[in-house]
């Protein structure tokens, strides 16, 4: 099978992360018979430093012609760099928001996994870490309370804040829809998290995630009040497979899943539109203070990869060899410095590519 990448591997460690994910590809397609081609283009600071904006019309243009993106991080450090004294529309972040409406990336799928072998630097209590958890959280990201009409203004002399929070059926269908599609290529089962005691949102989210589930009988759905999801997560986080919500309380509450996986640099990301088009990249940052210097852990960057094998080429198998890998690494006792213990073996982010590389 043929695919086009559209790849932008951004700022700051984002180049040294991409590469290693790319190298993990090349070795995925010499095994299973593929072929990747890639179309490296500009998106972020380093599209200011030769565009003059961090996003540009052709970029769009070519991601959209192509079947997956796989990115990068994207900025620099917000007190030293040039790029953060221009306009907050001319910023590097501004380039992604900008991609992702292009794009129509509605759903947000971040994994939040513990590997036994890092159980140690997860901060739940050792009986909760020992059993490990493997769950997704799935966000809808264009719509909500972040996108609502908001003002402030003096009412009777004192002044009032007011955001919006709007859903209708179809915004929370699209996202229900893709949440029940990803738990059904994993344990199939999907608890919607929203706060229908007081919102009418919700009751409405309610009552649409209701709807599609009838399409899933495969499939077991829970409802859970987002208060007593955030309660769950620390103390009972296996419970979970696919989490899905909208836009604010995902924000959150995948932030909290984030902290008890123990390193960011393990955490993956997509953003998905309506069809199997993805945007795949690492959650964690451009960590300026240490790119170039070779001490990155690639592990996220290339479990998105692994996400896009899955979900934009249906490639299972491909992504299962992937995931394997980088768990075999993990367990011959190999470690990027970020998730490094004692009696361990320290790598540097492309050592720790190569490695992933050989058990694949």
């Amino acid at each position: 099978m043929e695919k086009n990448i559209a790849v932008i591997k951004g700022d700051g460690i984002g180049p040294e992360i991409v590469s290693e994910a790319m190298k993990v590809l090349d070795k995925i397609a010499e095994k299973f018979g593929h072929r990747f081609n890639y179309e490296q283009l500009l998106m972020g600071g380093c599209s200011i430093d030769v565009n003059g904006v961090p996003l540009t019309d052709e970029t769009i243009a070519r991601c959209k012609a192509s079947d997956a993106v796989l990115m990068g991080s994207i900025g620099g450090n917000t007190t030293t760099s040039p790029w953060y004294k221009l306009p907050a529309d001319k910023r590097p972040e501004a380039g992604l928001l900008g991609l992702r409406k292009a794009l129509g990336l509605f759903a947000n799928l971040r994994p939040c996994v513990l590997y036994k072998q890092l159980s140690e630097a997860c901060p739940l209590k050792k009986e909760i870490a020992e059993k490990g958890f493997d769950m997704l959280i799935m966000r809808e990201l264009t719509g909500g309370l972040y996108f609502g009409k908001r003002y402030t203004e003096e009412v009777n002399g004192i002044m009032t804040a007011v955001d919006t929070l709007e859903y209708n059926e179809n915004e929370i269908r699209r996202i229900a829809k893709k949440a029940f599609d990803v738990a059904m290529q994993r344990r199939k089962k999907v608890t919607s998290v929203d706060k229908a005691n007081v919102l009418d949102s919700s009751r409405l989210w309610r009552k649409v995630v209701d709807e599609v589930a009838k399409d899933y009988p495969e499939v077991t759905l829970e409802h859970m009040l987002v208060d007593n999801s955030a309660m769950q997560l620390v103390k009972d986080p296996a419970q979970f497979d696919v989490m899905v919500t909208e836009n604010m309380f995902g924000d959150i509450l995948s932030d909290e899943a984030s902290m008890i996986t123990g390193s960011i640099g393990m955490l993956a990301s997509a953003s998905m539109n309506e069809t199997s088009f993805g945007l795949y990249e690492p959650s964690g940052g451009s960590a300026p203070d240490i790119a170039g210097q070779n001490k990155a852990n690639p592990i996220a960057t290339i479990l998105s990869a692994a996400m896009m094998l899955r979900y934009s080429f249906k490639m299972d198998k491909e992504a299962d060899a992937v995931e394997k890998a980088i768990n075999d690494v993990l367990e011959a006792g190999y470690r990027t410095g970020d998730i490094m213990s004692e009696g361990m073996t320290l790598v540097t982010c492309s050592e720790m590519g190569d490695k992933i590389v050989s058990y694949i």
